[in-house]
């Protein structure tokens, strides 16, 4: 890729949903319906359905940002988010993400990520570059709250379960 900065932001990004789909595959047999002690936790099944919406969020970030190229992209708002999922439903799914994900990236230049996107949430938009960190910030957290439900679950997983250990 002739563009470091998203070079950089790709693999990142492909980092944190390799783990996802890791800290996944090892969530035990029996353990979507479990929900943490606290008031208003999901299951771990709606979690898996709501890591699926984090990564959903990146492919619409890429889409926006190359809307004629991507325009097969639109075929990824029919696929449900937010919703009890089962493992190997999210694993595929996950599979489907990283795929478009890439593609996105592929296309996308450094210079790209100071353009501006309109968003629901502010009409003047905000860069491209803020769009997908905010996406990695939101998918980070919640891979995260997997982990702590597998912790609660008694499977022992630990920091190489979260992140990639350079040099290794």
């Amino acid at each position: 890729m002739d563009h470091p900065v998203c070079a950089c932001l790709w693999s990142k990004i492909d980092e944190q949903i390799e783990r996802t789909d890791h800290l996944i595959a090892v969530l035990p047999a029996g353990s979507l319906d479990f929900v943490p002690p606290i008031p208003g936790g999901w299951t771990a099944g709606v979690l898996l359905g709501h890591l699926l919406e984090c990564m959903a969020g990146v492919c619409a970030v890429l889409s926006a940002a190359n809307p004629e190229r991507l325009r097969h992209f639109e075929q990824l708002r029919e696929l449900p988010v937010n919703q009890r999922c089962g493992k190997d439903e999210a694993r595929e799914r996950i599979r489907v993400y990283r795929a478009r994900i890439e593609e996105g990236f592929g296309l996308l230049r450094d210079a790209d990520l100071n353009r501006r996107l309109r968003t629901i949430f502010v009409s003047d938009g905000e860069p491209i570059l803020t769009l997908l960190l905010g996406n990695l910030e939101h998918l980070i957290n919640h891979k995260h709250q997997l982990f702590t439900y597998l912790k609660m679950v008694g499977v022992e997983a630990d920091s190489r379960d979260l992140s990639r250990f350079r040099g290794e």
